[in-house]
């Protein structure tokens, strides 16, 4: 439960941007006289190690995110997010812009943003951003994984959401029209989109009053996709649903995706699915520092599908425990069984040091 509580007021204070107005009733003297600026950030460090015989297969040290979080309130209704991220390569340290947000809340029912954000079509991707300490294990699902393919990570736009009216049953919503896949489907239009077709979305989701923890969501997300090297455009749509019990004693994500793709001119199409489920449950013992966990996962796409030419196809397991050596740095170590495509399995070890500053 405390984990869950810091890693809220982390979000809140870091990744939501939330605003702080306390009402209409707020005077002009509430207004902030100069811009002021929050910053915090995300390490980790791993350690890895497998028994794949590929020639091009390595082991060892890796650094893997460096991430600051700024966070700008405005004035009583506006507020600034940006996020920066530092990722090692073979040669260098990439630097990537990974989200900036501008937010207008009008109200509990209704706010207004622009920029850089992580697509909101399913839970994941909006639970557990930049920042390994963040979430229970040493990795994302492969499914919504950075640089991934099968779900678009990124999106530049314009989102609107906020609660609906349901009184305990939570109800909540979200609808965007943005840039969609880009050149690289891997990436969002950053730089504008590909064609004259916007990408849109639209996501209802409840958190009822009366089951804490629980949430249940679905989403669809539409776009038309264009890639220079493909003979022809292809419509997409992508429909994604959740269930997650989000608590500590236990932790329960269930997530599945399905892509409907189609050929603009010849109208072939495919179909590509892909689903995990994670539990986890943190141990009353030893301060409860000690959190196992397992997850199970797979992805399974048409390999015919020209767009998907480097989504394989994965599937595996994995398991672990993660170790809260104090607030803020946790120890994670984790066994994978894993594969992709028809190629053996392969099984591997991971150690991540995973600290919030």
């Amino acid at each position: 439960m405390r984990h869950i509580l810091i890693s809220a007021a982390l979000l809140a204070t870091m990744g939501a941007a939330t605003s702080a107005h306390d009402g209409d009733a707020a005077s002009d003297a509430d207004q902030p006289t100069r811009p002021e600026l929050d910053i915090g950030g995300f390490i980790d460090l791993n350690y890895y190690a497998s028994d794949e015989s590929r020639a091009d297969s390595s082991s060892g040290f890796d650094e893997g995110q460096f991430v600051l979080h700024f966070v700008s309130v405005l004035s009583k209704r506006i507020n600034f997010f940006g996020e920066v991220s530092l990722s090692g390569t073979d040669s260098e340290f990439k630097t990537e812009l990974e989200r900036a947000i501008v937010k207008f809340e009008a109200s509990d029912y209704y706010r207004f943003s622009v920029g850089r954000f992580h697509t909101p079509i399913n839970w994941w991707n909006t639970a557990f951003h930049h920042g390994q300490w963040l979430q229970t294990t040493v990795s994302r699902p492969e499914m919504t994984r950075f640089g991934g393919q099968f779900i678009p990570v990124h999106y530049v736009g314009a989102i609107v959401d906020g609660a609906i009216p349901s009184g305990a049953a939570g109800l909540r919503y979200a609808a965007g029209v943005g840039n969609g896949r880009g050149e690289n489907i891997a990436r969002g239009g950053d730089d504008g989109d590909v064609n004259n077709n916007r990408a849109t979305f639209l996501k209802v989701a409840a958190k009822p009053d009366r089951a804490y923890g629980l949430e249940v969501g679905a989403s669809l997300y539409r776009d038309k996709i264009t890639v220079s090297t493909l003979p022809e455009e292809y419509d997409e749509d992508l429909v994604s649903a959740y269930v997650v019990w989000n608590r500590e004693d236990p932790e329960i994500i269930a997530e599945y995706a399905t892509i409907d793709r189609k050929g603009a001119t010849t109208g072939t199409e495919f179909d590509h699915d892909a689903w995990y489920v994670q539990f986890a449950y943190r141990l009353p013992f030893w301060g409860s520092k000690l959190k196992p966990y397992a997850r199970f996962e797979e992805i399974d796409v048409d390999l015919a599908d020209p767009v998907f030419t480097a989504q394989p196809n994965r599937e595996g397991y994995l398991a672990g425990v993660r170790i809260d050596v104090s607030v803020f740095a946790a120890i994670k170590l984790e066994y994978r069984h894993q594969r992709t495509n028809q190629d053996p399995y392969v099984d591997s070890a991971y150690a991540q040091v995973a600290i919030a500053f």
